[in-house]
């Protein structure tokens, strides 16, 4: 009994020892074990491309795909192109470019579909005709809508002009450098404008220079009055003028362009209403005043 005792512990003992004496080595080989396997993916399965989700199998490469038949279309696009005019209409937030023409080469076949279907059930010379003529609709209907909202956006910010820069003179007048002037601006003031300045002073924030940053602004926002100011700061800076005397006159030389735009639209507006005049309220009043004069007369006759 003694002796079974005396063998345990001596083999205890002697496993202890072991594993004190190879830890170091066991310790060195799970690490790089470990090293080696960094950064591996384990997947389930015998197909890796069955866990990727939904998106990246099938939506990513349709959009790639019909963002390069647009491309092919129309080859006068470029995806740089795009992506200015996404940031001059505000949606470069929402799209990417590749989205865009994505959209436009989608909409061309809907287009040249429903016109298919449309022949199936009508006649089939209808679709083979109106096919082509569909899907250039449904091809540049995302142009327009982009042109639109471009325009409005372009408009908003020419409106907004006068009070960011009456704003801006007043910061800058109190003490404020331009970059702070810029900053109440976005405190206090919200728009369109508002988030092409904030844009600008993130860049600045950046490391770029001033006058790059206002020359993108300024390429943004393709609008006389912020041209106008971008051209007087920069000129200001390198001149050494007072920074907000320059405002002052940019925010009341703005003012008097809005006013000036203002009654060109009043103007304009007497000819805009003829032609719904003519065609739909002179009609329906000569129905009205000379209906019961020509029944009338008819009854004479």
């Amino acid at each position: 009994m003694i002796l079974a005792f005396a063998l345990l512990t001596l083999g205890l003992a002697v496993y202890l020892v072991g594993e004190a004496a190879t830890y170091p080595a066991r310790q060195q080989r799970l690490a790089v074990r470990r090293a080696a396997g960094y950064g591996r993916t384990r997947l389930s399965g015998t197909n890796p491309t069955a866990q990727l989700k939904f998106r990246e199998r099938v939506l990513v490469p349709a959009v790639a795909r019909l963002a390069s038949m647009a491309l092919r279309l129309n080859p006068k696009l470029t995806v740089e192109t795009i992506s200015t005019r996404l940031m001059a209409s505000g949606l470069s937030s929402r799209f990417t470019a590749t989205q865009f023409l994505a959209a436009k080469g989608a909409f061309g076949i809907l287009g040249v579909v429903a016109a298919i279907l449309l022949g199936i059930v009508n006649a089939p010379l209808f679709g083979i005709l109106f096919a082509p003529a569909l899907g250039g609709v449904g091809f540049f209907a995302p142009d327009s809508i982009l042109t639109m909202r471009t325009r409005a956006r372009r408009e908003r910010i020419r409106s907004e002009v006068p009070d960011a820069l009456d704003l801006l003179a007043v910061s800058v007048e109190a003490g404020l450098g331009f970059d702070g002037a810029i900053t109440k601006l976005t405190e206090f003031m919200e728009g369109p404008l508002v988030e092409e300045f904030a844009l600008t002073l993130g860049e600045v924030r950046i490391g770029e220079s001033r006058h790059d940053a206002l020359k993108k602004l300024a390429e943004r926002v393709p609008a006389p009055e912020v041209a106008s100011f971008v051209r007087s700061v920069v000129q200001a800076d390198q001149l050494g003028i007072s920074l907000g005397r320059i405002l002052r006159v940019q925010a009341a030389d703005s003012r008097l362009r809005r006013q000036a735009l203002a009654e060109e639209k009043a103007m304009k507006a007497p000819i805009k209403m003829l032609f719904p005049t003519v065609f739909f309220i002179f009609p329906a009043m000569f129905i009205v005043i000379l209906g019961s004069a020509f029944l009338n007369l008819a009854n004479y006759l």
